[in-house]
């Protein structure tokens, strides 16, 4: 098992791109199975989850060719229609082949991810948006099976207890493209991943008006062809940088960066005293080149996390870790997962003063960091831990990060690269940690 040994101290400088969105590139690489001719990927990140979807497609027909961070998915076999458990249950976003096979091959049997269950769970979303387009579902053995000769078009409301479903919206969107008729989407999610999925079906031949909005409107059409299409920034990798670059007082530029996708966050960093700022005065493509520049001492602020283009969630473990260095008590309410505070105990092993309460966490700031070895416990609770490594003093080692590496492309390499102190090494089972 992988581990991160991280020697604090460093400030970080230097010039890095930022990668493309893992969960943009997921559910763009599932519509290309809709498409009679090749759609080319670029900036694809090379991340496990990409593999499975590559994995994934290749059993339901697919060929997928590709060379660095550009793959091309062309299908040749229309008759594959399961997607099974053994692939499945690796990644939740696999669900997203659902509407694209649906729509294209009539019929689909998709494993649900991770055993979710049917009923007040995001993918009930998914279900009843492809019902309201004409889908008869049912369940057996724990997988949805979904069938239709041709989908129809239908007015959709996708809102539900926990907020609108980023890949619920995906997959209605993705099989309405190949619906008969007009569909409206209301309470569709608004992320930038679902813009950048409109923006490729929309190459592939779809009308689609409104994604990047809370209404979506398609006009289906008859058939979708071949496409290129260059994959978005990942917003969340670009948070990261931005957090670790500020974390360590450095002075760094970011290009590929998604400015106007991180307006929430670059909000609440500028009152830390985080300073991100556009080298070129517009965005080409929703990509800018940012220079990322910190106050010597931080401030405390207050942030809750909402559905885009609110605070993200997957940011919000990131920016816990930098205000433990804040002069002055902070203020953190998680609203999209209450429970989202597995990097709690492990930052406060690391010498931080944090005190939960239900679904908020106060933090009070200004102690140094020590090294220590920690354990990370999901995706980027993990990247919190890392960026509190970078500042800890003396060594500190991060274990499983076999999540870290669901995100982020060896992030470890990325930091390393603007002069960070990071080693990846395998730890046995019985390895002892030493921190000096």
């Amino acid at each position: 098992m992988d581990a991160l040994r991280i020697q604090g101290g460093t400030r970080l400088s230097g010039t890095l791109a930022v990668d493309g969105s893992k969960n943009a590139a997921l559910p763009a690489m599932a519509a290309a199975i809709m498409a009679d001719g090749p759609v080319t990927l670029h900036d694809v990140p090379t991340l496990s989850d990409i593999a499975n979807m590559t994995k994934l497609l290749r059993e339901l027909g697919c060929e997928v060719t590709g060379h660095g961070r550009t793959c091309t998915i062309q299908t040749t076999d229309t008759a594959a229609t399961h997607a099974r458990y053994e692939i499945v249950r690796t990644m939740r976003a696999s669900i997203c082949v659902l509407g694209p096979l649906l729509a294209s091959r009539g019929e689909a049997r998709v494993s649900m991810p991770g055993g979710c269950a049917i009923g007040d769970r995001p993918v009930d979303l998914h279900l009843r948006g492809l019902r309201a387009l004409g889908a008869q579902i049912e369940l057996d053995g724990g997988d949805i099976i979904a069938r239709a000769d041709r989908l129809k078009g239908a007015t959709i409301f996708l809102g539900g207890p926990f907020g609108s479903s980023v890949l619920g919206t995906a997959n209605v969107m993705s099989a309405a493209a190949l619906a008969e008729g007009c569909t409206v989407i209301e309470s569709a999610a608004c992320e930038p991943e679902i813009a950048g999925l409109a923006d490729l079906l929309n190459a592939m031949g779809a009308k689609i008006q409104g994604a990047g909005t809370p209404r979506i409107v398609i006009e289906g059409v008859e058939q979708l062809h071949g496409a290129d299409y260059t994959v978005i920034p990942d917003r969340i990798v670009a948070g990261t940088l931005a957090m670790a670059i500020a974390m360590t007082n450095g002075d760094a530029t970011l290009t590929n960066f998604p400015h106007d996708n991180l307006l929430a966050v670059l909000d609440r960093l500028d009152i830390a005293g985080v300073h991100v700022e556009r080298e070129n005065t517009e965005e080409v493509s929703g990509r800018c080149t940012v220079r990322v520049t910190s106050d010597r001492r931080l401030r405390p602020v207050l942030y809750t996390t909402q559905p885009y283009p609110g605070f993200p969630t997957d940011l919000q473990a990131q920016l816990m870790a930098l205000l433990c260095l804040a002069d002055g008590n902070s203020i953190v309410t998680e609203r999209i997962y209450p429970d989202r505070f597995l990097h709690v105990s492990e930052l406060t092993r690391m010498g931080a003063t944090l005190f939960r309460s239900g679904s908020t966490v106060v933090v009070q700031g200004g102690a140094q960091l020590v090294g220590a070895p920690v354990m990370a416990g999901d995706l980027r609770g993990s990247a919190a831990l890392v960026l509190a490594g970078l500042v800890a003093k003396g060594e500190t080692v991060v274990q499983r990060v076999y999540h870290l590496d669901r995100g982020y492309v060896r992030l470890e390499n990325q930091l390393n690269a603007l002069g960070a102190g990071i080693e990846r090494f395998e730890l046995g089972v019985s390895d002892p940690i030493e921190v000096g």
